[in-house]
């Protein structure tokens, strides 16, 4: 570990990660704030020289927590590490201790940070869509725009995770330990977004259940043919990384009497495969995108909504993201992805 930090910190847990690199880099740019950043692999140079502390370490691990509890002073937690939906798939159990059993460290740090400290400590979430799960295609038709509470019902155990971890955050915020002598209620300030899935300009697509949008793109300026593993009239909601990096910042700072719940939706578009490959076509001529459905994947898919209702993030906290479908091709995917492999 680093030299000890006494200043108020903010953790960043997955800090190697696209968002990881999108919040150190927004954080050290605003100025004035201490950055702990926790990897399970060696935090990239990059990404270092913006931080007080850098730590390589497991989440699963309790005596690092202890020591983290004893060294720094943490009043924010961005708590992005997980396992994500399709490695989750192949090993559930994994799945399960990484996505939950850390997720209940990190509250059970931030609660102990809270009583050391004497102040609420911010405890930010990136769910995900995952969470929903809708029972067939014509369900999913006739729902529209789904809201927080509906269709809670995830096939993954992805999404069983996040969905369990944001009852979690829940619970820690307002209930923890509600029959003892010494509750500590309100130690934690629990604030969690369900993303839709994440296109980026930067990251290569990992294989995420998700990922065929990206991919297509990727694909067609490497010049490689890409079988589409989802059927061509598929729908789901999609977002620009950006717009995911600024929203947890905004959800962040925004006032917290202003907060109506713990979970929001958001959302910027949500194109049919066949419209993304149209676009993909537009400016690469000679791309060859096909479908071939993969069925378990597909299926996965299905169970997703096609739209969600983001209304509550935009009266709570002002949501509003900057790349509509148009926007986030021709001025931030194409431009970056052409350059990457020019």
């Amino acid at each position: 570990m680093a030299e000890h930090i006494r200043k108020p910190g903010i953790l960043i847990t997955g800090a190697n990660g696209e968002m990881g690199h999108g919040l150190i880099e927004q954080l050290a740019h605003d100025g004035g704030k201490h950055i702990i950043a926790l990897d399970v692999h060696p935090i990239d140079e990059t990404l270092a020289k913006y931080c007080s502390a850098t730590i390589v370490g497991d989440i699963l691990e309790g005596r690092l927590l202890e020591r983290m509890q004893s060294e720094y002073e943490i009043h924010t937690v961005y708590h992005l590490a997980a396992l994500l939906s399709t490695r989750a798939e192949f090993t559930p159990e994994a799945a399960h201790r990484v996505n939950v059993e850390g997720t209940v460290n990190l509250l059970k740090l931030a609660i102990e940070q809270s009583r050391w400290h004497g102040q609420s400590v911010k405890f930010m979430f990136p769910s995900s869509i995952a969470v929903y799960g809708l029972p067939s295609k014509n369900a999913k038709k006739e729902a529209g725009k789904v809201t927080e509470t509906q269709w809670n019902m995830p096939t993954t155990m992805y999404g069983v995770n996040k969905l369990y971890c944001e009852h979690l955050g829940r619970y820690y915020a307002h209930h923890y330990r509600q029959l003892a002598a010494d509750t500590l209620s309100g130690g934690v300030d629990f604030r969690s977004i369900r993303f839709p899935g994440l296109i980026s300009a930067v990251t290569v697509p990992s294989g995420g259940t998700s990922d065929y949008a990206p991919e297509m793109l990727h694909a067609a300026a490497q010049g490689k043919p890409y079988a589409c593993f989802v059927r061509e009239d598929v729908r789901i909601p999609f977002m620009a990384m950006p717009d995911a990096i600024v929203a947890m910042l905004k959800l962040e700072l925004a006032p917290k009497q202003k907060l109506t719940q713990s979970v929001y939706n958001i959302t910027s578009f949500s194109p049919s495969a066949g419209e993304v490959k149209n676009i993909v076509l537009k400016e690469f001529n000679n791309a060859k995108i096909t479908f071939t459905p993969d069925d378990k994947r597909q299926s996965i898919v299905d169970s997703w909504p096609e739209d969600v209702d983001d209304s509550a993030a935009r009266r709570d906290w002002g949501f509003a993201p900057t790349y509509d479908l148009t926007r986030a091709f021709s001025e931030y995917l194409i431009p970056r992805i052409r350059k990457r492999y020019a």
